[in-house]
């Protein structure tokens, strides 16, 4: 079986992303909500801890051979600033600036979730930079993993009687 991207699968993949990630902090015991929001995505608000946060959310789907393939966080080029614009909407809406990444393939699914902060101390790299990244290749991910600041979840994909393109 392989991966093939329907017009709209950008898009679909974002909503997916979003929404498994409001899953998991509801399943955690945060109140959520998604919001259409310039730099944010979810605010998610934790009653025990009283912190908010505000979260962009990057989702993406790998196919064969590209899953190593980094996700691209905050672009700067041709004026824009991606960061700027998570910084601005957080201060608007009282948040701590967070970061959740989906990244699925053929058979799984990672989600990471991080402070800015923790990135930026951790995973960011040299600030100048055209792109900031969240990296893929199995050295990093072994390194997400071993941060307790980075919370991750593997999802792993069965499917059963699920080819379209078997000719009948």
């Amino acid at each position: 079986m392989e991966i093939i991207k329907s017009s709209r699968h950008q898009k679909i993949i974002g909503k997916f992303g979003e929404y498994v990630i409001c899953n998991w902090l509801s399943r955690s015991g945060f109140e959520v909500t998604i919001v259409d929001h310039t730099g944010i995505d979810i605010i998610a608000y934790n009653p025990l801890t009283k912190h908010r946060l505000g979260i962009t959310v990057k989702s993406r789907t790998r196919s064969v051979g590209k899953e190593e393939t980094s996700v691209n966080l905050f672009s700067y080029r041709k004026g824009r600033d991606d960061r700027q614009k998570l910084l601005d909407a957080c201060e608007a809406f009282a948040c701590e600036p967070w970061i959740a990444v989906y990244v699925e393939t053929l058979n799984s699914a990672d989600v990471y979730l991080t402070s800015l902060k923790n990135y930026d101390e951790k995973y960011r790299g040299k600030e100048g930079k055209a792109i900031d990244k969240w990296k893929m290749r199995k050295k990093d991910k072994e390194q997400y993993e071993k941060d307790p600041e980075v919370k991750h979840i593997r999802i792993h994909f069965e499917a059963e009687n699920w080819d379209w393109l078997r000719k009948k």
